[in-house]
């Protein structure tokens, strides 16, 4: 399974020779000007929730690539009446099954809602599973024991983890996220993207060290295989 970073929480995973893209923010990031958006391939569309930094390119790649766009009933119908065709709804809970892997809509505790005002349903975050792989992507979230079910559930290849603090739990609540997921290799997101986000990585990268995880923080534009 192949993973590309794009940026904040954005992120390209290919399965089965399938392209999923995960919250497109990157035309919009200055620190993401090297990727070529119209470039990005993508079968599939996962939105965690409405914020703009998560579906700022979220309606030009969908209409580029025909891509099915997979969230939750209020961003669905939002991006339906702007003119997306190809869509599946989700609520918190649910499964959908493709082809190529199975995704469980899961909880996330966070505000969800679009530039312009429009209520964003529930946050949430998603569990794939392909074969013997399964990973988890969290969205934006705090800290919740709804976690341990994920844990419970799931045996994780690897997890997608906020770690930026502020609008998020930070690196030390994402630590124990990992003991309640039952993951201890991590994908860290959603940090350095902006002032009040920013962290000292090589103090968070120790911190997860010393709690026997394994963190990754990609280069924007990287491509690594898990």
């Amino acid at each position: 399974m192949k993973v590309t970073y794009y940026g904040h929480s954005s992120f390209g995973v290919e399965i089965k020779g399938k392209h999923l893209v995960f919250d497109p923010f990157i035309s919009f990031n200055p620190l993401a000007s090297k990727v070529k958006v119209n470039e990005i391939k993508a079968d599939y569309m996962l939105l965690s929730h409405a914020h703009q930094d998560h579906v700022a390119d979220a309606f030009d790649i969908a209409k580029r690539t025909g891509a099915q766009l997979i969230s939750n009933f209020e961003i669905c119908m939002y991006f339906a009446k702007k003119g997306i065709k190809n869509f599946r709804p989700m609520n918190t809970g649910g499964d959908f099954a493709t082809p190529e892997f199975t995704v469980k809509s899961v909880n996330a505790v966070h505000s969800s809602s679009f530039d312009d005002g429009t209520y964003g349903g529930s946050a949430g975050g998603f569990v794939l599973t392909a074969d013997e792989v399964s990973f988890y992507y969290a969205g934006d979230t705090a800290l919740t024991y709804d976690m341990k079910l994920i844990g419970e559930e799931h045996r994780l290849s690897f997890a997608f983890l906020p770690i930026g603090d502020n609008f998020t739990m930070g690196y030390e609540d994402a630590i124990k996220a990992c003991e309640l997921i039952k993951c201890n290799s991590i994908i860290g997101m959603h940090y350095n993207t902006f002032d009040l986000i920013k962290i000292d990585t090589a103090i968070v990268t120790a911190d997860f060290g010393k709690a026997g995880k394994k963190l990754t923080l990609m280069e924007i534009g990287e491509t690594k295989e898990f």
